[in-house]
């Protein structure tokens, strides 16, 4: 079930994209390197946070109609227990893992979706210069499973916006995990870095295993 729903998730994505004229259904570029490499090519910008307000990212829509807004979908993709749907897509009994913390949770209430590269990193990094519906499509994105994740309410609350250079996961299991991740939302949107991020990330890379990081580019 869970691998049918990221399926129809990834789909509905994909679709969206191109509605929104983010994506060509023929031909979507794609990038894949060593981490290192890819750490190394991400480009270096001073960020700029003016203007930026959580409400220009609209998040947490149901693109396809079904009831189920981008946070549900998220948690019915991730459910290592598949949870009941009922109702306008009330989900109950189900059970969660955050790999944040290395937790189980089975209250939906428990748990928080964070956007991998967070809103207002985005913005800074670049999403400032992008349209409304570009915005709106990062916000939701199901087009990547590393994105979107279901992590533990208060941890992600204690990550806040910021990024690796000061802030990663407190289980030290998840953290090359977690950089893979931050590195490959960075390329599928071509965000840039500012300096003591790309230092981080530099450092974990040499450190950790130098896996191939393969990414669809968003647009």
């Amino acid at each position: 079930m869970t691998r049918t729903l990221r399926t129809t998730a990834l789909t509905l994505a994909a679709a969206l994209a191109v509605t929104l004229g983010l994506a060509h259904p023929a031909s979507a570029a794609g990038y894949s390197a060593p981490l290192t490499t890819a750490v190394a090519g991400l480009p270096v910008a001073t960020e700029v946070r003016t203007g930026y307000g959580r409400d220009l990212f609209r998040h947490w829509i149901d693109a396809d109609g079904d009831g189920c807004h981008t946070r549900n979908e998220v948690l019915l993709a991730e459910a290592v227990s598949a949870p009941t749907v009922s109702g306008t897509c009330t989900l109950s009994g189900g059970r969660w893992y955050s790999y944040y913390d290395n937790a189980y949770w089975t209250l939906t209430s428990d748990l928080d979706i964070d956007h991998m590269v967070p809103l207002a990193e985005a913005w800074d990094s670049g999403a400032r210069n992008w349209t409304s519906s570009r915005r709106q499509a990062y916000a939701n994105d199901l087009g990547d499973r590393r994105s979107l994740v279901a992590v533990t309410d208060n941890v992600n609350q204690a990550k806040g916006d910021r990024d690796p250079a000061t802030w990663l996961p407190p289980y030290a299991s998840a953290r090359c995990r977690y950089v893979n991740e931050w590195v490959a939302t960075k390329i599928r949107w071509r965000l840039t870095v500012d300096s003591a991020e790309k230092s981080a990330l530099t450092s974990w890379a040499n450190n950790c295993p130098n896996v191939t990081i393969s990414v669809t580019y968003a647009w």
